[in-house]
């Protein structure tokens, strides 16, 4: 099929007839409302350059699945004209049979950068890197580059860097940024207008994370991706990095609610398929709740003879899950922007331990005022051992709000130690923990003060 054939749209134009007033934000969107298959017929009707800009959007859902669901030689065709940093997140969308498929229709050089980009794991430099940079020899002059540039423009990712090169080595040598190189004179060296301090590259499996600190930390719109020679083998670009650190957080926020991350758009998770998702991680944690039941059996005789303390059982319980759950989110979010180490975990226990008691103090005395307040008030008679249930509830919150901030804070340097995710340190696995022990302490404490009197 020659380049006439796959311009040419190949399904009914009437199809597209709806994007024709659209920008590429609305017409992504419009799109992601469609059925799967009315939606990859009208990316077929689209001119081949739309429709690769279409879907070279992150916003666009179901990529790999459009893709997929297109005729093989269009849907290589638009593959071979994307950047080869989104055609190959589109890849990775596919089966082992979508890729044998389409992968050998590509041309050598999309072929070849494709497979580069999927041999690094993901979540890295070099999965998140394009290939389509502009580099130079340090030998050209400023006039010669801004001609080079003139000449690759449109089929680069972006040109606001120009990788400067040894001419022997092909080693990165300096970094030109595209302000400098417009406001030198034609004649000068590339070098002479070259950035003053050693430029800032990152090695291939460096996690992406840490990428997107380098380019925050040194105000960079790209950073180069070299190899242990100083060959530049792509660059990161700030966009790549936001897209990314947009899909990790989504994926954190599932899994700190308890649950497995999602891969799709809520609305297009199929009933069983939420199912699954869902049910694994709330098993785990009802199960981990009837460890609760289990608690307050153990202490039936005590519940028997002092029923009143059962009152405040649910108020005991959430103070010590929301005090961990408070630590959890705080300690998750200073670990991932690498505030904290794991070596630092001595240093936030000792910070916790005086927050806690602080925090379960001021919850007590809070509980207190309540019950003297309602007794004196005569909206609820709490016995005649009042005073010493006051107490009680006052020690009591202040020994699980203390245990709560600390197993909370503890918690996901844990799991970073065990090579876990510390965003599955969820709220609901923190609050089931706490639940447990809130319990334990609650009575033991009671135990202790009610001793010889309502116990």
């Amino acid at each position: 099929m020659n380049q006439k054939d796959l311009l040419r749209p190949v399904a009914d134009a009437a199809l597209s007839a709806p994007l024709q007033d659209f920008n590429t934000a609305d017409a992504v969107e419009y799109l992601n409302t469609l059925e799967l298959n009315r939606a990859a017929d009208t990316l077929a009707a689209l001119p081949l350059p739309r429709a690769v800009k279409m879907l070279e959007q992150p916003e666009l859902t179901r990529s790999g699945e459009l893709v997929a669901a297109l005729p093989e030689v269009r849907a290589a065709a638009l593959l071979g004209l994307m950047a080869d940093d989104r055609a190959t997140d589109i890849v990775h969308e596919l089966d082992e049979d979508e890729r044998a498929r389409l992968i050998p229709l590509l041309s050598a050089d999309a072929r070849r950068a494709i497979q580069q980009l999927l041999s690094y794991p993901a979540h890295t430099a070099g999965a998140l890197m394009t290939t389509e940079f502009v580099s130079v020899p340090s030998t050209w002059t400023v006039g010669r580059t801004l001609q080079h540039i003139r000449e690759v423009e449109r089929t680069r990712e972006t040109v606001y860097a120009i990788y400067v090169l040894d001419p022997h080595s092909l080693a990165l040598q300096q970094v030109v940024t595209m302000r400098r190189l417009i406001t030198g004179l034609p004649e000068e060296s590339i070098l002479d207008v070259a950035q003053v301090n050693a430029p800032v590259a990152v090695h291939p499996l460096l996690d992406q994370e840490e990428v997107a600190r380098l380019i925050r930390r040194h105000d960079l719109l790209a950073i180069p991706v070299v190899d242990e020679a100083q060959h530049v083998l792509g660059i990161v670009t700030v966009d790549d990095v936001l897209d990314a650190l947009i899909e990790e957080s989504t994926e954190d926020a599932h899994k700190f609610g308890g649950m497995e991350a999602l891969d799709k758009p809520y609305m297009q998770i199929g009933f069983f398929e939420m199912l699954r998702k869902r049910a694994g991680w709330l098993s785990v944690l009802f199960l981990g709740e009837m460890l609760t039941a289990s608690a307050m059996q153990h202490y039936e005789e005590e519940l028997a003879r002092a029923v009143v303390l059962t009152l405040f059982i649910p108020l005991i319980m959430s103070s010590g899950g929301n005090s961990g759950s408070q630590a959890t989110s705080l300690l998750i979010r200073s670990l991932a922007l690498r505030e904290l180490r794991l070596r630092d975990w001595w240093r936030v226990a000792l910070r916790e331990l005086p927050t806690g008691m602080t925090l379960g103090a001021i919850l007590g005395v809070l509980a207190m005022i309540r019950i003297i307040s309602w007794q004196l008030l005569g909206l609820h008679d709490y016995g005649e051992h009042w005073q010493l249930l006051a107490l009680t509830i006052g020690a009591a919150l202040v020994g699980i709000v203390t245990f709560g901030s600390l197993s909370g804070s503890m918690l996901p340097f844990v799991l970073k130690r065990l090579g876990f995710d510390p965003a599955s340190a969820s709220a609901p696995f923190v609050a089931t923990l706490v639940d447990v022990t809130g319990l334990v302490i609650y009575f033991s404490i009671a135990a202790m003060i009610l001793s010889g009197t309502l116990l």
